[in-house]
């Protein structure tokens, strides 16, 4: 009787937090003693509770604007949670308009001495940054963060930009345990919601009624004994307002996983895409509906398509720069090549001039549109047939629904005898058809003439190619003396270039040393590190210590050294995102080393070959004896295609597991006496 007494007492009280009603700073002490998530007890915090409710407001001689509020309290349960005790808010910023967020209250939650301790944010610790002349940040860090604090907080972002409702995350990087998502819009606006992620939910509809009131001055030419008379009248429209409401218990966190292009594509959330709107005694005005609407209405932008038109900018210059040159080709090389070296990105993003393409050609800086634009002007120019390509970058997600903000790049095409060469100039290590990692996403759209469109795939087929040779000798106490080589090539060598450009000889050369296992280099050399075109050759001298391990008279070699792969990268069980490479890969090794005097080769991995289906990716690996004293290994290592599909990932798993055991193999060199004959026979493989 007792036992179930308890059992219903547990049942109620879980019943009452499940029900709890989450007022702004009334947090429990149940909420603050919490040690850890119930159904994600790995989780480093967690939302207790979220509220978002978004509203169009009308404002008097300014139209409807959005209004958004939000409360959310978290709870933090270990140090690796501190990072959600800072907020960052983006807001956006056009044409003299910006949002803003006002009304922020925060606070953090303790509890000592069994007593709720409030630590208030200060006004002096919010910030608004400038992150380009389009965006804005405001941002607050939590005082008094610690392990087991609960943090609140709630402000409003208040948008002119009516016709644009920002895409709600559904998802968060951590655990959500109740969430009330209530969105309320005007008749007058036509939205499309889009579903995004994996998560199932129902979104609930209703209506409510709205009016507008109105208030008008009127002043009477005629008027008696007093002259003039004002009148003052009122009037008020009524409309109808469209509400989806969404409510969430238990929402799980969006695990990161290795080999994903943006975690971002695959997180649970809403998009509102405006179809039209429809005001009282007002035409219907049509917004997107399809990728070809919206790339007609980015074309007829002065700031895109208008761009293209302007050419006496650059009508001296590309004289200059098509001197000599006779072939189509000859002709893209030298004016990609001229607008690589001339223009500067100024780190902005964007499928529209900022200044326009003459004033960014007078600079010599712009953003990614500017560029590149200036590019498509000079090549048509030139007689080539060159069209803009609208991209959407890997931080901004897979465009998987037509909307303007699915684009927020340009690159540029040229149609050689039937064939499409991709350029971007933005970037002084991309080559023809090597575009930048950061707009490799799936596809992109060719802008032609007046605007009309088509898709094409931006899944590249360039490899990233490195080679290591290397050749050296053990010694009798293990050390190991030799020289190395490797090159880079296409990915390979851009990624190489892009990330060493500026760094200082020994900084690199400390850190390589470092990445190789504490390795000594003397003798660096490194050949065309910035020449595009050419593969970066790297060459050196090294020398290590504790690279084979003694047990008894034999000596165990890793073969690849420290280029063996020991973990496998894809450690879960199931997967529900491809598996992203950015691009195809292929690794060589050629690697030889000369045992030591007085051992001989006991055991050496047998010869493997595995491949993915369909040609997807291959492992060759080769092991042999030259000479009775030199071991040789040869392996080469492929991913032909940028994405595995999800679906193949056991597969995948699998495939690394096998290659990574190989690679764990040993080779083993037991010691010899006078005549050639081991000395003992102790000790395993």
């Amino acid at each position: 009787m007792r036992t179930n007494l308890i059992l219903i007492l547990l049942f109620l009280g879980a019943h009452n937090i499940s029900a709890q009603d989450y007022k702004f700073r009334e947090v429990s002490k149940e909420e603050l003693s919490e040690k850890e998530y119930m159904k994600d007890p790995a989780a480093a915090a967690a939302v207790l509770y979220r509220k978002v409710l978004i509203n169009y407001q009308y404002v008097k001689d300014k139209g409807f604007s959005v209004q958004t509020d939000v409360h959310e309290r978290i709870k933090i349960y270990n140090s690796d949670g501190f990072k959600m005790g800072t907020i960052s808010q983006s807001l956006y910023q056009s044409s003299g308009e910006s949002e803003t967020v006002n009304g922020i209250k925060a606070f953090t939650y303790n509890l000592e001495g069994g007593k709720i301790v409030e630590t208030k944010l200060s006004k002096s610790d919010i910030f608004t940054e400038e992150v380009n002349k389009y965006r804005l940040r405001k941002k607050f860090t939590m005082p008094n963060l610690k392990e087991g604090s609960v943090i609140e907080y709630q402000y409003k972002i208040s948008s002119p930009f009516s016709y644009n409702i920002d895409e709600i995350d559904l998802q968060y990087d951590i655990p959500i345990a109740k969430q009330e998502i209530k969105v309320i819009i005007p008749e007058y606006f036509i939205f499309t919601e889009r579903i995004k992620g994996y998560l199932f939910f129902d979104i609930k509809r209703s209506t409510q009624n709205g009016k507008i009131n109105f208030m008008s001055t009127n002043r009477s030419s005629r008027g008696g004994f007093n002259g003039p008379q004002t009148s003052i009248s009122n009037s008020s429209i009524d409309f109808v307002k469209n509400v989806s409401s969404i409510n969430m218990n238990d929402v799980p966190a969006l695990k990161k996983e290795p080999f994903v292009n943006n975690m971002n594509n695959y997180r649970s959330s809403l998009k509102y895409e405006l179809q039209y709107t429809k005001f009282p005694n007002s035409t219907i005005q049509n917004y997107t509906s399809n990728w070809e609407k919206v790339v007609k209405k980015i074309y007829e932008y002065e700031s895109f398509g208008g761009q293209l038109e302007k050419t006496k900018y650059f009508k001296k210059d590309i004289v200059n720069v098509l001197q000599g040159k006779v072939s189509e080709e000859e002709k893209m090389i030298a004016i990609y090549q001229f607008v690589k070296e001339r223009m500067n990105w100024n780190n902005i993003y964007g499928y529209t001039s900022d200044e326009g393409v003459k004033k960014a050609y007078e600079l010599r800086s712009g953003n990614i549109a500017d560029i590149n634009l200036i590019m498509v002007g000079m090549l048509r120019a030139a007689k080539l047939k060159a069209y803009p390509v609208l991209i959407s970058t890997r931080s901004n997600g897979v465009p998987l629904f037509p909307t303007l903000e699915g684009f927020n790049y340009v690159a540029a095409s040229v149609n050689i005898n039937g064939t499409y060469i991709f350029l971007d100039a933005t970037n002084k290590f991309t080559k023809a058809n090597l575009l930048p990692t950061r707009a490799l996403n799936w596809f992109g759209r060719i802008v032609k003439e007046n605007g009309a469109s088509e898709q094409f795939s931006l899944m590249p087929n360039l490899k990233s190619q490195t080679t290591i040779m290397l050749n050296a000798e053990i010694a009798q106490n293990g050390d190991i003396e030799g020289k190395m080589r490797r090159s880079f090539k296409d990915y390979a060598a851009y990624s190489f270039r892009n990330i060493n450009e500026a760094v200082d000889e020994d900084s690199y050369i400390e850190k390589l040393e470092n990445d190789m296992g504490g390795i000594e280099i003397s003798e660096h050399n490194i050949k065309d590190k910035l020449t595009v075109g050419k593969p970066v050759i790297e060459s050196f001298d090294f020398y290590a210590e504790e690279m084979v391990e003694f047990i008894g008279d034999k000596i165990y070699i890793s073969p690849l050294m420290w280029f063996t792969t020991e973990e496998n990268p894809f450690t879960i069980d199931t997967r529900e995102y491809p598996i992203d490479f950015k691009y195809p890969i292929k690794e060589k090794y050629l690697l030889s080393f000369k045992i030591p005097e007085g051992y001989k080769v006991e055991f050496l991995p047998e010869p493997m070959r595995v491949s993915l289906p369909n040609k997807e990716g291959s492992f060759y690996y080769k092991l042999g004896i030259l000479g009775g004293n030199t071991v040789q290994i040869s392996v080469e290592d492929q991913i032909n295609v940028p994405i595995i599909a999800a679906q193949n990932y056991f597969i995948l798993k699998e495939y690394y597991k096998t290659v990574i055991e190989k690679q764990l193999e040993k080779v083993v060199l037991s010691k010899i006496d006078g005549n050639g004959n081991t000395k003992s026979a102790a000790g395993g493989r």
